[in-house]
């Protein structure tokens, strides 16, 4: 059997900029502990445990006060590891589901007043998907009464033949790590102009995370122009999300240069404060 992958720092760097009181990171996953929150027979990799302890105490010294966790297909369908961890934050922690696209409407609704505000589903480049374009629309159609969103793994390449089906959504459209462009190609590339076209659009929203998986190489220069362009020109339309415990990675990223990166995407303190805390409010609706 082949060791377990560690996936993040256990003692990253100190982040130098401070955060803003309400601070959000709208995209981190839950791995185990395997003994409590078994992996999925399915999964594609075993990791080592990144458990809620784990997440709270890095989120603690970070300066960040709320999150939403993001289910992930290591623990398949079975969303209790998210469960588990919005209950222990009271409130401050909210998710994302993995459903299949025949869920019944009745763990829908429990999933909503679990703490749950959206499902996400995938259109990457060699990944198996299970469903059409077009049973996902349809399932926004059950998602709206219940106060949840749509979030989507889109690659930028998928954006152009997608976009008439994507505006026919319910729900907002969430979409996680600014298109998984290749950063080398720079902002004016077609795929990532049709990627924006998307935010032009009502209902569409974008997270700025992965400044280090579209540039593979610290201090993410060139992953923080892709973030700083969505911002200035899309401000209302984007959260942050740190990624953490980073699956699937090429490299093993220091969150505190993930965090410092912040000063350059959001360089002034209202813009900074929008990213953090106004526009997450305002998607996810924390109570707490």
């Amino acid at each position: 059997m082949t060791e377990p992958i560690l996936t993040y720092m256990r003692t990253p760097s100190e982040a130098k900029i401070k955060l803003p009181v309400g601070a959000t990171d709208t995209h981190v996953h839950i791995f185990g502990p395997n003994n409590v929150f078994p992996y999925a027979e399915s999964r594609g990799f075993t990791p080592v445990d990144a458990p809620k302890e784990a997440l709270f105490a890095w989120h603690k010294k970070m300066g960040i006060d709320r999150c939403v966790i993001v289910n992930t297909l290591l623990h398949g369908y079975d969303n209790s590891v998210v469960e588990d961890a919005m209950l222990a934050a009271k409130g401050r922690y909210l998710g994302i589901a993995l459903v299949q696209i025949d869920v019944s409407d009745a763990e829908l609704k429990r999933l909503a007043q679990v703490g749950f505000r959206g499902v996400r589903f995938h259109f990457m480049p060699g990944y198996k998907v299970h469903e059409t374009p077009e049973q996902i629309i349809a399932l926004t159609k059950r998602l709206e009464p219940l106060g949840m969103h749509l979030q989507l793994q889109l690659h930028a390449q998928y954006a152009k033949e997608l976009m008439p089906m994507l505006k026919q959504s319910a729900v907002t459209v969430v979409m996680d790590h600014m298109g998984r462009v290749d950063a080398d190609l720079g902002i004016e590339h077609a795929q990532f102009q049709d990627f924006c076209r998307l935010l032009e659009l009502p209902g569409f929203m974008v997270k700025v995370s992965g400044i280090d998986r579209i540039d593979p190489l610290p201090p993410y220069t060139k992953g923080i122009t892709f973030a700083r362009h969505l911002v200035r020109n899309y401000p209302d339309r984007c959260v942050w999300g740190s990624d953490w415990p980073h699956p699937n990675h090429t490299h093993v990223p220091d969150d505190g240069v993930l965090i410092d990166a912040l000063a350059a995407i959001a360089p002034k303190p209202d813009v900074l404060h929008q990213l953090l805390v106004d526009n997450p409010q305002r998607l996810y609706r924390f109570s707490a």
